[in-house]
């Protein structure tokens, strides 16, 4: 990729980079219940990594 980053692809690449986060740990007991122990990515919907998905910016 370019050394620089038009700014509207920048934007994309930052909002993709977001939503492959973890969901925040104060979910996990709301969803599933006070006892319950689960990895916060269970609840992330998109999940991506630089070597398994490109992202078509």
């Amino acid at each position: 990729m370019a050394r620089f980053k038009h700014p509207s692809r920048k934007q994309r690449l930052a909002k993709k980079g977001r939503q492959t986060k973890w969901a925040p740990f104060w979910l996990i007991p709301k969803v599933f219940g006070k006892g319950r122990k689960i990895h916060p990515g269970r609840l992330t919907v998109i999940k991506r990594a630089w070597r398994r998905r490109k992202i078509k910016a």
